[in-house]
């Protein structure tokens, strides 16, 4: 019976290898030493169709693996791991450990007695689905005393896929986990340190290479903590898995070195070609970002991968060329870095299966990271330091320097202090002179002023003189005519009495002579003469009237004063007084808009009309002398923007040339003869719009007329 038992035992042993070339797993109550990649077979389903009844039924697919660790590279393929076991140890529970965090989905099938069981379970399912609430993936196999089955895992990633697998029982497998911890646990520990160390020192001394080292070494833990699965176990069921953070913070970890090289090496001091070098590293980690956001995750991380594999060498190759310029800092930051590289080759070759998966290679980058940001913060300690001794030695430089231009100073301040009283001397002499000429100019300007003014009343007292001549006339040439009339009414009061208390006529002879002395003195033609003479006197009187009262309104006396005034008034009083020189040929067209009353100097625009009217005037009458056919055209309105009027003065005279048209606004231009003005007409215009926040616009053709456009706002800004 017991050969029988161990007979069945050597042909179940055996048959394995026999059919398929595999050994079968025997799990016993020794611990189980390494892993046990050596004893299982594996397949690379490239259509990702097959499933698990395909692959039982065609077991010859499977190839048996030759390495500790099997290792299927970077593909989107489903893998297929296949090993046989038999449980003869004194417990049911056997636990299958997968040391990998990155893998993205894996499927454990157990094949035993004709049935299939599977459990799957994706990376971005809660660590508390697994067997024991850890990051590495673990399935408890169930395996009674002295049984066997067979297993199938099928396993998804998109990044670098290595498979440590080890089957232990529970106190192995805790124990395996603890030992991950730890080690992770002391790389935290130290990158952390660093990271506050580094902060501390830079609020301390406020240089911004321990901020730029500070973030480099963030980016790198991240990177390595996404790597370890850390961010995953404790992401409290929120789904990070899905922004690829491993791939992502090693682009970002790469970025901040280089980041950090420029700032510490001083590369625009000590290389600046080598710049161009370095950003191409940058380029390459943001194509792998943007790699990962177009949803290509494999070429991302294979992108990641070459640039920090290549971008270590080129980091090392710049720090040995900023030394060899003179960076005595390089030194120490080269053997840092050398120690990092390193340890990246080394995780490198170890994912592309060229070393050995171990505890050493599989954490290579983690103890080249620590002992890289050790190195690297005495590295920046002994660049403070550097940099403390050359400002002591700039700043004694800068003492003796300083000393040498005081003594300079010293001597050269009497001779100094000579020439400042000697040239105070001549400015003050220079400045009585310009203080005389200024205010000479000052009451040059104001006697031109008052002249111009002068000029205007002269002309306005002219004007107001014809005007009021002709009506007064009039009245007075009326006068002696109806005083001739007024004398002939009482004599015929006198007759008609006389002959009205004649007694010694009767009522018919009466009447007679009566109506006979009526005829005698036509008094028919009386009363049409007396009537003609009063119309005559009253028209005059009224006229005279008129005249006065745009004299009145031309002439306010508010005018330094802010008031509201009837614009077309003002023109129309303007119009008035220049009545005297508007000759008969010149025919006025006035079209005034319904516009509001604005707030305003009255007397000072009045002034500005008068201007220009009388220019608009001179320019007809140099057109057509006294010929008929000239037009003189004030338009008022309201502008667009509705808070502005604005005052058209077109004439057809003769225009003013392009060459001139700048000028004229300029004091004491003209092109008037000498004697007919004193070029200050259109400065004061100019000045007075300005000082109302308005301007003028001015269109002119040669021989055509000129257009002044005046535009006031209705309310001023005080």
């Amino acid at each position: 019976m017991t050969f029988r038992v161990l007979f069945c035992i050597f042909l179940l042993f055996f048959s394995g290898d026999i059919l398929y070339g595999q050994p079968i797993i025997q799990i016993t109550n020794d611990p189980l030493q390494g892993y046990m990649g050596k004893k299982v077979s594996v397949f690379q389903d490239s259509s990702n169709q097959l499933t698990i009844s395909d692959l039982i039924t065609n077991s010859a697919v499977f190839k048996r693996n030759d390495v500790l660790v099997p290792n299927f590279g970077i593909s989107n393929f489903n893998n297929w791991i296949k090993f046989n076991i038999v449980n003869n140890t004194d417990e049911n529970h056997l636990y299958l450990m997968i040391s990998n965090a990155t893998i993205d989905h894996a499927t454990l099938y157990k094949v035993k007695g004709g049935k299939v069981d599977s459990l799957a379970i994706n990376r971005d399912d809660p660590s508390s689905l697994r067997s024991f609430s850890h990051q590495f993936y673990t399935y408890d196999l169930l395996l009674n005393k002295g049984d066997s089955m067979t297993c199938y895992l099928k396993l998804v990633s998109t990044k670098q896929l290595l498979a440590p697998l080890s089957i232990n029982n529970q106190r192995e497998t805790v124990g395996r986990i603890m030992g991950f911890d730890l080690r992770s646990g002391i790389y935290i520990g130290i990158m952390l340190t660093m990271i506050l160390y580094n902060l501390f020192l830079f609020f301390s001394a406020r240089d911004r290479h321990y901020l730029v080292y500070v973030h480099y070494i963030f980016w790198v833990s991240i990177a390595q903590l996404a790597i370890l699965g850390y961010f995953q176990r404790f992401s409290f069921g929120q789904n990070i898995s899905d922004i690829n953070l491993v791939t992502f913070a090693g682009a970002m970890s790469g970025i901040a070195s280089v980041i950090f090289v420029k700032s510490f090496l001083n590369i625009k001091k000590y290389g600046p070609k080598l710049n161009n070098w370095l950003n191409v590293i940058i380029f390459g980690d943001l194509i792998a970002i943007v790699l990962l956001l177009l949803n290509r995750p494999i070429e991302s991380y294979g992108m990641v991968n070459f640039v920090a594999g290549l971008g270590s060498i080129v980091v090392l190759i710049v720090g040995y060329v900023s030394y060899r310029k003179g960076n005595q800092s390089a030194m120490l930051f080269m053997i840092a870095w050398g120690i990092f590289l390193g340890s990246v080759i080394v995780y490198v070759l170890k994912d592309y299966g060229i070393l050995t998966y171990n505890q050493f290679t599989a954490h290579a980058v983690q103890i080249g990271a620590s002992l890289e940001a050790l190195l690297l913060s005495f590295a920046l300690g002994d660049k403070i330091n550097t940099y403390r001794k050359e400002k002591e030695e700039s700043q004694a430089r800068e003492l003796t320097i300083s000393q040498e231009n005081e003594r300079l100073i010293r001597e050269q301040n009497f001779v100094l202090e000579q020439k400042v009283n000697e040239r105070t001397r001549e400015l003050t002499e220079s400045n009585e002179s310009l203080q005389t000429t200024l205010t000479h100019l000052k009451e040059t300007q104001s006697q031109l002023v008052e002249a111009e003014k002068m000029a205007s009343l002269g002309q306005l007292t002219a004007g107001v003189a014809h005007e009021i001549n002709n009506p007064i006339n009039f009245v007075t040439s009326n006068v002696a005519p109806l005083k001739r009339d007024i004398k002939m009414v009482w004599e015929t009061l006198d007759e008609v009495e006389r002959i009205a208390f004649a007694e010694e006529l009767s009522l018919d002879e009466k009447l007679a002579q009566i109506k006979a002395y009526k005829e005698d003195i036509d008094i028919d033609y009386l009363k049409t003469e007396v009537d003609f003479l009063l119309r005559g006197m009253h028209d005059g009187a009224s006229r005279t009237a008129e005249i006065v009262k745009s004299l009145r309104i031309f002439s306010r006396v508010d005018e330094d004063t802010l008031k509201y005034a009837d614009i077309n008034e003002g023109l129309e009083s303007t119009l008035v007084i220049l009545g005297s020189i508007i000759k008969e040929g010149i025919e006025v067209d006035k079209l005034y808009g319904d516009i509001p009353q604005i707030e305003c100097y009255a007397g000072k625009l009045n002034q500005v009309f008068l201007n220009i009217l009388t220019n608009a005037i001179y320019a007809i009458n140099k057109k057509y002398d006294r010929d008929t056919g000239g037009k003189l055209k004030i338009e008022t309105g309201i502008c667009d923007d509705d808070s502005f009027i604005y005052i058209n003065i077109v004439d057809n005279g003769i225009g003013i040339p392009n060459d001139i048209r700048e000028k004229i606004f300029e004091p004491f231009f003209t092109t008037k003869d000498v004697g007919e003005g004193t070029g200050l007409g259109m400065s004061i215009a100019y000045n007075t719009i300005a000082k109302h926040e308005g301007k003028i616009i001015v269109e002119s053709e040669v021989g055509e007329g000129t257009l002044f456009k005046l535009i006031i706002p209705i309310k001023q800004d005080t």
